[in-house]
């Protein structure tokens, strides 16, 4: 692997400045910016408007690990699914999601995860480090341009549901999230982004106090912190009312309506009691909730709850002035649906 520095870790400020210690004018510190990030270069040599002494230097000082989309699956329901090799041969997953004339990337942010959710798949691979901002930035990158190519239309909204826990990568996801919203970046709007979290208060406190611009979604699953902790372990650290004051700590802050996402599985959460739980819990702060159909990943305990139990929940929520919608998984075909995705072999 090279030891040169990958030259995205630099600001623009920094790039100016190397140009001016190496006798060449500031304003080639833009231009490599422009193509590092608004024109996403995989190479030096792509930058046609620097002339090639000048691009030779930044070749002896600098590398572009840039991600290569190693293998590209699309499902019969217009689903894609990629397989993103990084610089240091791991591989994480990213998804494209048609709906209508919409366009949605789900995207990684740590290869493995930091957490023991019982039902993902993605759970069972251990976490082996976080995505530096710059591979993240080009998931985005990437399914843009498959947007483009397959659907004529630039991406319309990017969620952070892949790999890993966002907030256990504050800092890098933060820094993406700046690169995708900037003009010189992708000059994605803010509120087309939602991050999702499995709930650490903490960080959800942190995210309002540095006023972030985009959505927040909370992987709930159960009100009651039994089966909250028995489905999702980690949450044992993390009890329902410290979750609770988080997020009332976040509204106030940022006035934004909470997204709590929701599986339904039998004999797990399929009761009244849980309903009641959830109807509870969303009387704290303004929210919505999303139904999620669940994908199995083996045999085991989690399985898809009947028909009757997801209409409960719906009938229930809304008689409660609730929001609520139901997400039908797509992309289930290529195992790149919600709670799928394990680099599993095609």
């Amino acid at each position: 692997m090279s030891t040169k520095k990958d030259i995205r870790a630099l600001t623009k400020t920094e790039l100016r400045d190397f140009f001016i210690e190496n006798n060449e004018k500031a304003f080639r510190g833009n231009q490599v910016y422009e193509w590092l990030w608004s024109k996403s270069a995989h190479s030096f040599e792509e930058m046609t408007n620097i002339s090639k002494e000048t691009r030779h230097m930044l070749e002896t000082h600098f590398v572009i690990n840039h991600i290569e989309v190693d293998d590209m699956q699309r499902s019969s329901d217009g689903t894609v699914k990629n397989a993103v090799r990084l610089h240091d041969g791991l591989v994480v997953e990213s998804v494209l999601i048609p709906a209508g004339s919409r366009t949605t990337a789900c995207v990684s942010s740590q290869v493995g995860c930091s957490l023991d959710c019982n039902f993902c798949a993605t759970a069972r691979l251990k976490k082996m480090r976080n995505l530096n901002p710059d591979e993240i930035f080009d998931q985005v990158a990437a399914i843009n341009q498959e947007s483009l190519l397959y659907y004529n239309h630039k991406l319309s909204n990017i969620v952070f549901m892949g790999m890993g826990e966002p907030l256990m990568n504050y800092n890098n996801v933060l820094k993406s999230i700046e690169k995708i919203t900037s003009e010189e970046g992708l000059g994605m709007s803010p509120k087309r982004i939602t991050v999702s979290t499995s709930g650490v208060p903490k960080m959800i406190k942190k995210l309002a106090d540095d006023e972030v611009k985009f959505n927040l979604a909370v992987s709930l699953h159960s009100a009651i912190d039994e089966v909250r902790s028995r489905i999702m372990p980690f949450s044992k650290a993390f009890p329902l009312v410290d979750l609770k004051e988080s997020l009332e700590y976040w509204y106030a802050k940022t006035n934004s309506r909470v997204t709590y996402e929701y599986v339904v599985w039998e004999g797990i959460n399929d009761t009244k009691e849980a309903i009641s739980a959830l109807v509870k819990f969303c009387k704290y702060v303004p929210c919505k909730v999303n139904l999620i159909e669940y994908n199995p990943i083996d045999d085991g305990e989690f399985q898809q709850a009947r028909p009757q139990a997801i209409d409960d929940y719906i009938s229930i929520l809304e008689m409660n002035d609730i929001i609520v919608n139901v997400r039908r998984s797509r992309g289930k075909d290529i195992d790149a649906a919600c709670g799928q995705l394990a680099n599993k072999k095609s």
